[in-house]
């Protein structure tokens, strides 16, 4: 801990023993050490904050926040409790604490440049940035050092950039700011690189595009050397904001000569050179106007760039790419020049001759196929194909590759095909024809890969990616669930081979879920060993299927997974904030902030965060505690909405799946808007389902009496207007939801694409309006009428009625899954929770009036009962009979018909099977058991 380093101070020796346990996670014994010593010093006060510390990390919080506030109210200024006040505070979450701790030191010590600088970086951690500016210029005029005045420069920055009125940036905090630093530069007080980067950021922020050119050109400008071309970039950004395109392109070909390689030059280049033509611009010596001349240009540009790669002694790809986008964009004029430069088709042959052996020879072709005609498709195949070096076909008919350079030539020209659409126009058997010739080129790789390490991935693993990816083509065009469990089985043979693979399980993932198997996800995922933002762009995935799919432990950890990340964003942007302004990254700080209202702001945050409280309600309360009390637990406010729904982000990687589909086949931006759309409806109708939880647990029963205007002549209390209000959201969002799921069923995404949400399934099971349905029978209680409740029984046999059937249908020795199963019996176990709630809430209110109600409503509820435990019961007796039948079955056993599989084959479809045949068992398992606790909760209740 921090407070170690102070040597000096005597008391170290007697804390040591304390910082040792806290240190090593021992912190029952810490606080014990912090005992013995307060009752020999009853003064030392970072013993006591220790003691708080070991508390707060045994779960004591409020006993850890109470010893906290007894040393703060003293306004201690020993380095020893400051250090230990921060670190308990941070780790109580409240960094607020921290600046009302450093205030007063600094109002006891004020010449201290320590405690200055820890207050500002107290306010940093809170946003706090007008107090930033003051603590900032106090600091500067204590010890005139420079970062510390541009600190306060920067949070005058800040404030500008956080200002709700853009004209108070623009008229007073940018400004302000930009006279403080030309008072350095009038000075000559400028001493760093951050300083000059600050100066121009404000100048940009400012539109002041010309004086900041001024001093990226000037001697300012000769500070900036950290980044490599760092004054070259942003005078070309200014010059493309400035419109002075003569510049911007006479720089771009400057640079393009230094480095003929660099794909961003070429944009600039051909931006600035077409701006100029549009505007008639002619080179004096030239008189160049017309668009002829731009090729003629480009040609000459083009012999000057050829020079400098003679002079690298390497190919270089850029000269050969540019060309193929200057025809592009010349087409897009409908320019006939574009013919000068050559034909596509024999430019992309001439790249692919010179780079065909490298990965990216495929990612750099990709993007210009759409050049070739569809009658030239067939011929640049043949044409690329008669470059790769194959040796003589075996038996099995298929030529192979004799080394790495050969297969990868080999690999770009299949990927290519696929790009085109070829593979995708071959009938069934063509598709299988190609499956074998790519098995066998993916097995004949495998031998060049014998020395690879662990980490490696092999050189032929994209031949077993795109196998995979015919076989689900074959799936979704033939219904046939033997294409699907090839396909698994090809997968995980491949993962056997390269375990580093983070395609093979990211598809893997896909289908296991897409078959309602979560069991095999959590190692894939886990597996994958997801980064920082990762958990935000890829942890969808993972949170989407657990709990719909009835794994309702791994659900949890999921969600605590992605919420654990979350929450440390806040956390952890904040220090990289302050180590911004200590190092004077000062254009990296907006940056910063930015990134954390992404994070702040994300869709997934949202859904996890939700999925987590409902989920935590289902398996917990009225079982293992009143759901009251599981509510109050959670801090949820029903009145309350806190998902930011007109800033939501989705933070989703779209396209982190490798598919080479056509262009026709390709994740189209509409089809992310609806995915949004989607996505987005569906936490409304979660939300507001977790918010008539809480309403329904809120509600109570007052006596009744003849002088209150808030209670019904039954003695009924009036419902809170926020039930009523919430239960027409639900209503109305269930509608829109209606509608958006009959016009999506129109336009399906596409398999690679965005993963539909719950909302399809969660309308056909019947569950939504069933939930809806049982949370509006408090509004209605007061007239104790059945209408409801029987219209609400009836709705739910539907709803078990959905969940009847095979989640593994065999037919003709084929096993056909049917998850959609599970996810119903989920919604059916979910619903029975929120009938249950309401149930006990209206058992609450009518106990009382027992003796008020008809024999024959009273006859009419306690049928009710009896019907909802049988249906209940029956549910319970299908999911037996389902794990029964599952256990029986021997999936090994099964035919697998449509092609000829290899004992290995087998063996590796098997271990797929079996996976999805385990991870039914699991999910039939934990909803019986939750299903078995709720029936027995419902027997008990009574009127």
């Amino acid at each position: 801990m921090a407070a170690r380093g102070h040597v000096q101070d005597p008391n170290d020796r007697r804390l040591r023993p304390i910082y040792d346990y806290l240190d090593n996670g021992n912190n029952k014994m810490a606080i014990q050490q912090a005992d013995k010593l307060l009752k020999k010093h009853k003064d030392l006060h970072c013993a006591k904050v220790l003691k708080a510390i070991g508390l707060q990390r045994t779960g004591k919080q409020d006993e850890a926040f109470t010893l906290a506030q007894e040393v703060a109210v003293l306004e201690p200024t020993d380095d020893n409790s400051l250090q230990a006040l921060t670190i308990l505070y941070r780790e109580m979450h409240r960094p607020e604490l921290v600046t009302k701790l450093y205030e007063a030191a600094v109002r006891k010590v004020p010449t201290s440049e320590e405690y200055h600088s820890h207050l500002f970086m107290a306010y940093a951690r809170v946003g706090e940035y007008k107090k930033m500016q003051q603590a900032g210029m106090a600091l500067y005029k204590i010890v005139p050092k420079n970062p510390y005045y541009f600190w306060s420069v920067m949070s005058l920055v800040m404030q500008a950039i956080s200002a709700q009125d853009e004209k108070l940036s623009q008229t007073m905090f940018l400004p302000l700011a930009e006279r403080m630093v030309e008072k350095m530069v009038k000075e000559e007080k400028i001493e760093a690189e951050a300083e000059v980067q600050l100066y121009f950021m404000i100048l940009e922020r400012l539109g002041k595009y010309v004086e900041a050119l001024e001093v990226v050109q000037g001697p300012l400008g000769e500070k900036l050397t950290s980044e490599l071309q760092s004054r070259e970039n942003k005078c070309m950004m200014l010059y493309r904001r400035l419109e002075r395109w003569a510049e911007c392109n006479a720089l771009s070909c400057k640079l393009l000569l230094k480095n003929p390689d660099d794909w961003q030059f070429y944009i600039l280049y051909f931006d600035s050179l077409f701006y100029l033509i549009d505007q008639s611009w002619a080179p004096p010596q030239e008189g160049l106007e017309s668009q002829v001349h731009c090729v003629e240009y480009w040609v000459f540009m083009e012999d000057r760039i050829a020079t400098e790669e003679a002079k690298e002694s390497k190919h270089l790809r850029g000269p050969y790419l540019a060309c193929l986008e200057l025809i592009r964009r010349l087409r897009e004029r409908s320019c006939p020049e574009a013919q000068q430069l050559g034909e596509p088709l024999e430019l992309m042959f001439q790249f692919f001759v010179k780079f065909g052996d490298k990965p990216c020879c495929i990612t750099d072709l990709e993007i210009f196929l759409d050049l070739l005609t569809p009658d030239q498709h067939v011929q640049f195949i043949n044409r690329v194909m008669e470059a790769v070096p194959l040796g003589a076909p075996g038996e099995d008919g298929v030529a192979l590759p004799g080394d790495t350079r050969a297969l990868q030539r080999h690999l770009c020209v299949t990927q290519l095909s696929r790009s085109l659409g070829q593979q995708h126009a071959l009938n069934t058997e063509g598709k299988l024809g190609l499956i074998k010739e790519l098995k066998a080129h993916y097995r004949h790789g495998l031998q060049f890969g014998k020395s690879c390490l662990k980490t490696e991935l092999q050189f032929s693993d994209m031949y077993c990616l795109m196998a995979a990816h015919v076989y689900i083509d074959l799936w979704l065009e033939t219904g046939e669930s033997n294409m699907l469990w090839q396909c698994l089985g090809l997968l995980e043979e491949g993962l056997s081979h390269s375990s580093s693979n983070a395609q093979f399980k990211l598809l893997l993932l896909l289908l296991y879920c897409r078959l309602g198997a979560f069991e095999p996800v959590v190692d894939l995922y886990s597996s994958l060993d997801a980064k920082h933002v990762q958990h935000d762009t890829i942890g969808y995935l993972l949170t989407r299927y657990a709990e719909s799919l009835g794994q309702f432990a791994a659900a949890s950890q999921s969600c605590n997974f992605s919420l654990r990340f979350f929450h440390s964003n806040q956390k952890d942007t904040s220090e990289y904030i302050i180590q911004a302004y200590k190092y004077g990254a000062f254009e990296k700080i907006p940056e910063f902030i930015a990134f954390r209202n992404r994070l702040n702001h994300s869709l997934h945050f949202a859904q996890a965060r939700t999925e987590r409280m409902l989920l935590d309600l289902f398996l917990e309360a009225d079982t293992s505690s009143p759901l009251e009390e599981s509510v109050k637990s959670m801090s949820l406010c029903p009145e309350e909405d806190d998902i930011p729904w007109d800033s939501l982000r989705d933070n989703r990687d779209l396209t982190v799946l490798v598919s080479w589909n056509p262009k026709d086949r390709q994740l189209k931006e509409e089809h992310k808007q609806h995915s949004l759309e989607d996505d987005t409806l569906w936490l409304r109708l979660r939300s507001l389902t977790l918010r008539l939880i809480g309403c329904v647990s809120a509600l109570t029963h007052l006596p009744a009496s003849r002088n209150s205007e808030k209670t019904t002549e039954n003695g009924v209390a009036a419902k809170p207007s926020s039930l009523q209000s919430l239960l027409s959201q639900l209503e109305n969002t269930l509608n829109q939801a209606t509608q958006f799921t009959e016009k999506q069923l129109q336009h399906p995404y596409p398999f690679v694409g965005p993963v539909p949400s719950r909302l399809a399934q969660a309308l056909s099971s019947g569950c939504c309006q069933c939930q809806l349905s049982s949370l509006q029978l408090p509004l209605h209680l007061q007239e104790l009428e059945t209408a409801g409740l029987g219209s609400l029984l009836h709705t739910s046999l539907y709803m078990l009625e959905k969940c009847k059937g095979d989640l593994l249908d065999v037919k003709d020795d084929q096993s056909k899954p049917q998850q959609f199963l599970l996810e119903n019996l989920v919604y059916f176990v979910e619903t029975v929770c929120i009938v249950l709630w309401v149930s006990n809430y209206c058992g609450s209110v009518l106990r009382p009036l027992k003796s008020s109600l008809q024999k024959k409503k009273k006859k009419k509820k306690e049928a009710s009962t009896v019907t909802v435990v049988t249906a209940l019961i029956s549910a319970l007796e299908h999911i037996k009979s389902q794990e029964i039948s599952l256990t029986a079955l021997k999936l090994g056993a099964l035919s697998l018909e449509g092609q000829t599989q290899s004992e290995a084959e087998e063996t590796f479809t098997k271990t797929a099977m079996d996976k999805v045949q385990s991870s039914y068992l699991r999910s039939l398992q934990e909803i019986g058991e939750l299903l078995k606790k709720r029936a027995d909760t419902l027997k008990s209740l009574k009127i």
